[in-house]
């Protein structure tokens, strides 16, 4: 178990709950954007707690204030022990969140069909056909697409996201991508904010924001085909 760190208080990571957030580091993605490079790349970035067990007896003492533990990363599903970690919390009585790149969708059905988690935000970087060119070498992409099958037949409360930055993202991947998530409850389109990311070359001498008018104009093409699209 690589734990990343703990947040222990947050407003912003789990719609409509006081959540903490467990970190876990190492990611199988390079995205030029992540704002978490340490994660990404194996080390810890955040005030960590000795150990999961600390992390429990925290969580324990937090009952009754907490709602909910945001499981995150680099990529969580990675993780060997994840199944017994959201197991452990569950039983602790928090709802859970989990943040991941759907990379792995037979861990997220294993999660989903022992009612371990409560929430998914799956990001979806670009079109899943376009990760090879911008996101890892030799990307497969049918696990990305069996991710989303998976989220959006499984009855729990979801999200996709995607982080807007040129020239990762245009306007015809976000029509690209909305189709493949026709119907989707929840797609979030995200701001992109150049410090602290994983390759800051790829951004050099390159036009890569979207000002608030285009991602209107993003979201404009993306409400066409999911349930809510908003931008945050």
């Amino acid at each position: 178990m690589q734990i990343g760190g703990l947040e222990k208080n947050s407003l912003i990571d789990f719609p409509g709950k006081l959540s903490s957030v467990l970190f876990f580091s190492g990611c199988n993605f390079n995205c030029p954007y992540c704002h978490n490079p340490e994660l990404a790349l194996g080390c810890p970035s955040r005030p960590a707690a000795v150990n999961f067990e600390e992390i429990c007896r925290f969580l324990e003492s937090r009952r009754g204030f907490l709602d909910g533990v945001v499981i995150s990363g680099g990529e969580p599903t990675l993780q060997s022990d994840l199944i017994e970690v959201c197991s452990r919390i569950k039983q602790l009585g928090y709802a859970v969140k989990l943040d991941t790149n759907g990379s792995r969708p037979k861990v997220l059905k294993r999660l989903i069909d022992q009612c371990l988690v409560d929430y998914i935000a799956m990001d979806l970087k670009t079109d899943p056909l376009l990760y090879t060119a911008y996101i890892q070498r030799n990307c497969d992409p049918a696990p990305i697409f069996s991710s989303i099958q998976i989220i959006m037949q499984s009855g729990v409360d979801y999200e996709f996201r995607t982080t807007c930055v040129k020239p990762i993202v245009t306007r015809l991947t976000i029509e690209n991508i909305s189709l493949k998530i026709q119907n989707a409850q929840l797609y979030v389109l995200q701001h992109f904010r150049n410090h602290d990311v994983l390759h800051p070359e790829f951004f050099r001498d390159c036009d890569y924001e979207y000002s608030d008018d285009e991602l209107v104009q993003l979201k404009a093409i993306a409400d066409q085909w999911v349930q809510k699209c908003i931008i945050r």
